[in-house]
């Protein structure tokens, strides 16, 4: 609980900072709103933010839930296949290298308007350091230990669930915190173009120069994406009291 202290005085300081300059003058709030203006337009906006909210957090849950059970298919696979991962791996790479607002109009053409191009653009964009972060932590175990199982003629898929998945554990956790924030980029820059929830708000209030519903639902995205991180906080302690592989170095 300590540790939350320091941050929420820090957020206190800079909220009261925020709204004295703004009534004084000193910021426009055509540009910055004042705190009490955003907490205003989240009351009387309430319906719509919580429905917008609701919608964005489906599609986010739905982009990272499929890019966890196809990004770790993927890495278990490359793991188990030296041609494989030789073969896929540099497009995979190169894919990531595109810009998901460029690609994402194709996704509306592909999956048309609504949640499927939003699951699909959060899919995109946070699939790769899943793959990349499970592959690197399959492949950290030691020759060593590799030799250890070969010399009890161990099967390729008892030394990946019996070694190199104890041994991933800490950059798997590692790869989920950052697709967890990336999945929510992803999704709001599919509801750009595609339409629904928060990014289609804030896309709509930027055409009516309403700032204050902007930082409104951007408030709503850092909640959302605090959830995420405290409940992979949670599961990660959970998985502590009971794995004799997952170091504290983690938390």
């Amino acid at each position: 609980m300590k540790r939350f202290v320091p941050p929420f005085i820090t957020l206190v300081c800079l909220t009261l900072l925020l709204e004295i300059l703004v009534r004084k003058g000193l910021i426009s709030e055509t540009l910055f709103p004042a705190p009490s203006t955003v907490a205003f337009t989240l009351r009387d906006l309430s319906a719509d933010f919580t429905q917008a909210f609701n919608e964005t957090l489906l599609n986010v849950i739905g982009g990272l839930l499929l890019s966890i059970l196809t990004g770790s298919l993927i890495a278990f696979v490359f793991s188990l296949s030296e041609l494989l991962k030789r073969a896929i791996l540099p497009f995979a790479v190169f894919f990531q290298t595109v810009p998901i607002i460029a690609i994402a109009p194709l996704l509306v053409i592909y999956f048309g308007f609504g949640a499927p191009t939003v699951i699909a653009s959060s899919f995109i964009v946070s699939i790769f350091p899943i793959i990349a972060n499970t592959l690197m932590g399959l492949e950290s175990s030691s020759d060593a230990q590799k030799d250890l199982f070969r010399v009890y003629k161990a099967s390729s898929v008892q030394m990946l669930f019996k070694l190199k998945l104890p041994n991933a554990y800490s950059y798997i956790y590692s790869g989920l915190k950052v697709a967890a924030g990336l999945s929510i980029i992803g999704a709001i820059a599919g509801e750009f173009v595609a339409g629904g929830g928060l990014g289609a708000m804030i896309d709509s209030a930027r055409t009516q120069q309403r700032v204050d519903i902007v930082f409104g639902a951007l408030l709503l995205l850092s909640f959302m994406g605090l959830m995420f991180i405290g409940l992979l906080a949670g599961i990660h302690k959970w998985i502590l009291t009971r794995r004799p592989f997952a170091t504290s170095s983690q938390e």
